[in-house]
C-alpha cells in the first residue's frame, strides 16, 4: 500500500489535487506535477504497457486550465468541453484520445438536485487527466481505492473502475431513495398524513435530473464499444461493456422509482382533497344548522311593533320549538343529500 503525501486540494501552482504514476504491474505511486512531466517525457513514444500517469485537477483555481494547456498534450476537444455549457454525459473519440464528460454527485451529497456536478476526463494510452469544480464522490472513491493498493493495468482500466464507482454511487442513491419512499408509503398506509408533497417532489426532481444527466451515457458508451481506439484491449472493452449494462439497470430502476413517487404524490393529493372535502362538508352542515336560528333571531330582534308572542307567557318556548323544528328539517335535508 502506497503512502500519499498530505493533500493540497488544488493549493499548488498548477491546481493539481493529486497524481499517481502506474507502472507495468498497475501499482499506483503518488507523484507531483514535476515527477509526472519527467515520467511522460522519459516514456514519450512508448506503448501503454509501460504504464501511465493519472493527474486530477481542481478547475476552481484560475491558473489550472492555462497550466494544462502549457504543459500537457491534450485534445482540443477536451479544452472545448471545459468551456462548453452542455453538461450532458458523453464519451467521444478525438485523435485516438477519449474525451469524457461525466456527471456525478458532490462528496457531501444531501439528496438535493443542486448537489450534482461535472467531471471532465481526457484518457490516452499514457496519460489520464481528470478535472472538476466540486469534490465528487466517485472520483474520491477511485482515489481511495488506488491508495489502498488497487492495481490498474491501463488507463482504460482506470476509466472502467471510475464508471463502476459511479454506478455504485447511483445504486446507493436509488437504494436510499427507495428507503425514504418506503417510509412515506408506510405512513400513508397507516393513515398518518404528515408527509408534505414538497418532499416527494424534491426526491422526484433529483431522480429526473440524475436520469437526464446520466441517460445519454449508455448510448455514448455503446458507440465507443463499436469503434474503440487501437490501444484499448479486449479485456478493458469487456469491462466497459459490463459497466454499461450496470448503468442501464440502475437507470431502469430509477425510472420505476420515479413512477412510484408520482403515484404516492397522487395518493397524497387525493387524501388532502378528501380531508378538505370533509372539512368543507362539516362547515356546510354547521352553516345549514345555524341558518334557522339566525333568520328567526334576526326577525324577532327588529325594533318594530307587532312582534309575535311578545306578551305571551310561553312565547320564548314557542320560538325555541319553531327553531328546533326548522333546524331538524334542515339537518335531515342536508344529510339526505350527502348520503345520495
Amino acid at each position: 500500500m502506497s503512502t500519499l503525501p498530505p493533500a493540497t486540494y488544488g493549493a499548488d501552482f498548477s491546481g493539481l489535487i493529486y497524481g499517481f504514476q502506474f507502472g507495468a504491474q498497475g501499482q499506483g505511486i503518488p507523484v507531483d506535477t514535476e515527477q509526472a512531466l519527467r515520467w511522460l517525457n522519459a516514456h514519450e513514444g512508448t506503448g501503454p504497457q509501460e504504464g501511465f500517469v493519472w493527474l486530477h485537477f481542481n478547475l476552481s483555481q484560475a491558473a489550472t486550465a492555462q497550466w494544462m494547456q502549457t504543459h500537457l498534450q491534450l485534445s482540443d476537444l477536451f479544452y472545448e468541453s471545459l468551456k462548453d455549457g452542455s453538461r450532458s454525459t458523453r464519451v467521444e473519440l478525438d485523435d485516438e484520445m477519449l474525451v469524457a464528460v461525466v456527471n456525478d454527485v458532490h462528496y457531501d451529497f444531501a439528496f438535493e438536485p443542486a448537489d450534482i456536478s461535472t467531471l471532465w476526463l481526457s484518457v490516452g494510452p499514457r496519460l489520464v487527466v481528470s478535472a472538476r469544480l466540486q469534490p465528487l464522490r466517485s472520483i474520491d472513491r477511485l482515489r481511495d481505492a488506488v491508495r489502498r493498493g488497487t492495481r490498474l493495468a491501463s488507463s482504460m482500466a482506470l476509466l472502467v473502475h471510475l464508471m463502476h464507482d459511479q454506478g455504485d454511487v447511483l445504486v446507493s442513491i436509488v437504494r436510499n431513495t427507495t428507503t425514504r419512499v418506503d417510509t412515506i408509503e408506510d405512513q400513508l398506509l397507516a393513515g398518518r398524513l404528515n408527509t408534505k408533497r414538497a418532499g416527494l417532489g424534491s426526491l422526484r426532481r433529483l431522480l429526473v435530473r440524475l436520469q437526464r444527466l446520466l441517460a445519454p451515457e449508455p448510448a455514448a458508451l455503446f458507440r465507443l464499444l463499436h469503434k474503440p481506439p487501437t490501444w484499448i484491449g479486449e479485456e478493458d472493452l469487456q469491462d466497459l461493456r459490463q459497466s454499461t449494462e450496470e448503468f442501464t439497470v440502475a437507470l431502469s430502476d430509477m425510472a420505476a422509482l420515479q413512477e412510484r413517487i408520482k403515484s404516492l404524490q397522487e395518493e397524497v393529493a387525493a387524501q388532502v382533497a378528501e380531508a378538505n372535502n370533509r372539512s368543507l362538508f362539516v362547515l356546510t352542515i354547521v352553516t345549514v344548522l345555524a341558518l334557522p336560528i339566525n333568520i328567526i333571531a334576526g326577525l324577532l330582534g327588529m325594533n318594530v311593533g307587532g312582534i309575535p308572542w311578545a306578551d305571551h307567557p310561553h312565547g320564548f318556548w314557542i320560538v325555541v320549538a319553531i327553531i328546533v323544528t326548522f333546524t331538524a328539517v334542515a339537518g335531515w335535508f342536508a344529510l339526505r343529500k350527502q348520503r345520495e
